[in-house]
């Protein structure tokens, strides 16, 4: 840089003041105004899941406890009130942890339900909303208010003639058709789906552990389809590695065999929006179907074998952007995602929609 230093040229003077200024500055910032301060840090990008319409912000470390809380295993479902609260299941006695869509912690309930809530559906009845959730160690289901208050309690479906004692039975999953009938799965006991009336009367029972249609290996999560015109029962067969569809009546409609293209590992979850369904796969990663069963997108999939499945993997392996045991999903009215996997010391995840 050449500066101008003769007496007399107030000019010159004032371009030397600047020009020094400036040079000062510069040399500050490593030599570059506009560009990155040398040893920073550098700004965190977005970390952006999925394609086309199905994209997703990974958005990092989102759900806050209080100081002193932990979430103790996460191994249930999540869910959405009315109001955009997310509600998530642990095995702790805070059965029920709710968050605002921010992550900020609202409340914690259900300590009576500690050690096996599974499966839950928050259902809008007339002006009301309630929780129906399903508990192993209890043998059974339940319908709770917002606040986890009991409403009512039923125990193993003895007219289904399946069972001779309550612990072979262990409900997993909770959902219900339009017309309020509601079916229970017994995903861990005797491979069953339960299906009762409005009234909470039992009705019938099918299916049983194979690998025939109508048959089961796990059917671990249930959800009522009204994707098409008639509404189906829809059931991830898990261990099967494949979904199948029933009649509201138990009549086998369909199968989506998983396998082939490596389309499903191990389905365990369900959620729809619209005519799309996302399947939380235990096995690393959620996958996106449209209307007609065909694959949209994979979101998160974990790219080692070791570490999906599990629930003994540390902190300190988890990656942002990559699944490890999704076990609860659910769709939000704006299309956000909420994930809850299955993990020794708990993890949940939000996926953010990028229009």
């Amino acid at each position: 840089m050449s500066l101008s230093t003769k007496p007399g040229n107030g000019s010159s003077r004032r371009n030397f003041i600047k020009e020094f200024g400036m040079a000062i500055v510069a040399g500050g910032l490593g030599g570059h105004l506009n560009g990155p301060v040398e040893g920073a840090t550098p700004p965190v990008q977005p970390l952006i899941l999925g394609a086309g319409t199905h994209r997703y912000e990974w958005v990092r470390a989102w759900g806050k406890l209080p100081a002193g809380m932990n979430f103790g295993s996460t191994h249930g479902a999540v869910q959405l009130d009315g109001r955009g609260r997310v509600y998530f299941n642990t095995d702790t006695e805070n059965a029920i942890i709710v968050f605002d869509a921010e992550g900020n912690f609202v409340k914690s309930m259900g300590k009576e339900w500690k050690g096996g809530t599974h499966g839950m559906i928050i259902r809008r009845e007339g002006r009301e909303e309630f929780i129906y959730l399903t508990n192993l160690a209890r043998n059974e289901f339940a319908k709770l208010t917002l606040d986890g208050e009991v409403v009512w309690v039923k125990g193993y479906p003895e007219k289904s003639g399946v069972y001779t004692k309550k612990e072979e039975f262990k409900p997993t999953g909770i959902s219900f058709a339009p017309n309020g009938s509601f079916y229970v799965t017994d995903g861990y006991g005797k491979q069953h789906v339960h299906q009762y009336d409005a009234k909470g009367e039992y009705v019938r029972s099918w299916g049983g552990k194979g690998t025939d249609n109508g048959k089961f290996n796990t059917p671990h999560a249930i959800l009522v389809d009204t994707r098409g015109k008639t509404p189906l029962v829809l059931v991830t067969d898990r261990a099967n590695h494949r979904l199948q569809w029933f009649s509201l009546d138990g009549k086998h409609v369909k199968t989506l065999d998983g396998v082939e293209g490596d389309l499903l590992r191990l389905p365990a979850t369900l959620s729809q929006r619209g005519t799309d369904i996302v399947i939380g796969d235990l096995a690393g990663r959620l996958t996106i179907l449209d209307k007609n069963d065909r694959l949209v997108t994979h979101l998160g999939d974990n790219v080692d074998p070791k570490k999906r499945a599990t629930n003994k993997l540390p902190s300190t392996d988890w990656l942002d952007g990559q699944f490890i045991a999704p076990h609860g999903v659910c769709w939000d009215r704006q299309g956000n995602l909420y994930v809850e996997e299955w993990m020794a010391i708990g993890r949940i995840v939000k996926l953010k929609r990028v229009k």
